[in-house]
């Protein structure tokens, strides 16, 4: 009896066999699917028509670089901060200021609407995540109703709330990104994997699951799964800094842009790199990017676009950019273009 029992080692041997024959005949079957390049592709794509841009509005308050934005999804307010330490939320059609806040310290990194609209989270070098109430009184103290949800023990890089106001989800220089719950501020999960300075995240649509995807100085993008604290899929396609990830509108890839001037559009179902587009423009830097509803848009081929596309240029470094919900509002600092 004892001999036909099987021992720990020998099970654990024969599942990593198992695993790796299983890996070996996936990667047999992708190669049979990756018939052509994605730039193969592109050139078969009709030219864009003539898009131009045009400043619809613009918004003054800030006394130094605005570093993060977010729009509520009334579609009509939008938060930001700044450099300047303080934090500030507009009506973007009539251009006024309907909350202000001063921070206790000066670079606030990020800030975040909830998808209710009745709270702002921001946070900065303070290594905090603070989230403000908000109310129809435009008078009203908001620095009195500040709650602390977050703390971490470098800067706070990002912030984005879930699917709800309940819990909230931040990055750090201290090469973590936590999941918050909003109320008690206890934390939920934290995401161990980055080497150095976690600088931006972005949530997957609610639609394809609890992920998300992160980017850091140690030029990787993570793809988490909130529920296990788990990274389940890493990427190394940059050779420098990532600055921004955005996930596809469809929630089956994301987009990430480097130091490096390069923007990588990697699949996360397949599992690899589809290409990585080089910028020839003269970019020294990729700072910032914002996904369009209509994303197709985006996964033509970009020399195509670039020539029937008219660019806008600022005075100062574009810091962020970010999207509506409605596809042709895009804002790039406190600009808004058409």
């Amino acid at each position: 009896m004892a001999a036909q029992e099987v021992q720990p080692s020998e099970t654990i041997a024969k599942l990593k066999s198992e695993s790796e024959a299983l890996k070996t005949k996936l990667e047999e079957e992708r190669a049979k699917l990756h018939d052509v390049e994605l730039h193969q592709v592109a050139e078969k794509v009709d030219p864009l028509g003539q898009f131009v841009m045009k400043t619809r509005r613009t918004l003054k308050g800030h006394g130094n670089k605005v570093l993060c934005m977010d729009w509520c999804k009334d579609k009509r307010r939008i938060v930001s901060s700044s450099q300047d330490g303080k934090v500030i939320v507009w009506d973007a059609f009539t251009t006024n200021k309907e909350h202000a806040v001063t921070m206790p310290c000066t670079w606030v990194m990020a800030c975040a609407y909830a998808p209710s609209g009745c709270a702002v989270a921001c946070g900065g070098l303070d290594n905090k995540c603070s989230v403000y109430p908000l109310s129809l009184d435009k008078n009203e103290n908001l620095a009195a109703k500040k709650k602390s949800v977050a703390m971490h023990t470098n800067y706070l890089s990002a912030c984005s709330f879930t699917n709800s106001d309940m819990q909230i989800l931040t990055s750090s220089g201290d090469g973590t990104c936590a999941l918050w719950d909003v109320e008690s501020g206890q934390l939920l999960q934290s995401f161990h994997g980055h080497a150095a300075d976690v600088l931006c995240l972005d949530l997957a649509p609610s639609e394809t699951g609890n992920t998300f995807v992160s980017g850091g100085c140690d030029k990787k993008a993570n793809v988490w799964d909130m529920r296990s604290g788990q990274c389940i899929q890493s990427f190394e396609t940059h050779e420098s800094d990532i600055n921004s990830v955005r996930y596809y509108p469809s929630g089956d890839a994301f987009a990430s842009g480097s130091d490096d001037a390069t923007v990588g559009f990697p699949r996360s179902v397949s599992f690899s790199l589809t290409s990585v587009f080089t910028l020839t423009l003269a970019i020294l830097i990729i700072t910032s990017m914002a996904m369009s509803l209509h994303f197709y848009f985006f996964c033509s081929d970009l020399k195509k676009i670039r020539k029937n596309m008219s660019m806008v240029f600022l005075k100062d470094r574009i810091v962020h950019t970010t999207v509506t919900l409605h596809p042709i509002i895009i804002k790039h600092g406190l600009h808004f273009h058409f």
